[in-house]
C-alpha cells in the first residue's frame, strides 16, 4: 500500500525524468526515444524504481546498460531539479519495461 507521500515523490520524480531523458537522449544516448512508464518509490523514499519504454532501440543493444553508465549525470541533474522538494535524493534503479511488447504479443496471438 502506498502512501500519499510516496505517490507524490514517485510523480515528481516521473516528470523529472521525462524531461531529462526527452532533453538529454540525442547528447547520451543517440537519439533513443525513452519514455519513463512507471515510478515507484519505497516507502523510507530511500530507492525509486524506474521503468522505462525505449523506441528505436537500434541494434538491439541493452539500452539499460546504456542507462546505466549515465546513472550518476542523470541523479545529478535530478537532484538539481528537485532540491526543493526532497531533502534526501533517492538511489535510482532503471528497468526496461516490456509491458508494451508483451501486449502487442498477446493481440498478435489473438488474431491467428
Amino acid at each position: 500500500m502506498t502512501t500519499t507521500r510516496q505517490n507524490k515523490v514517485a510523480r515528481l520524480l516521473q516528470k523529472e525524468l521525462g524531461q531529462i531523458f526527452q532533453q538529454d537522449s540525442h547528447s547520451l544516448f543517440g537519439g533513443k526515444m525513452i519514455t519513463v512508464t512507471v515510478v515507484r518509490v519505497t516507502p523510507d523514499l530511500g530507492l525509486a524504481k524506474i521503468y522505462l519504454s525505449v523506441f528505436n532501440p537500434g541494434e538491439k543493444s541493452n539500452p539499460i546498460a546504456e542507462i546505466e553508465e549515465h546513472t550518476g549525470r542523470i541523479r545529478n541533474d535530478l537532484g538539481k531539479r528537485i532540491r526543493h522538494q526532497l531533502r534526501v535524493m533517492p538511489e535510482l534503479q532503471f528497468y526496461l519495461d516490456d509491458s508494451l511488447d508483451y501486449a502487442d504479443h498477446i493481440d498478435k496471438l489473438l488474431k491467428k
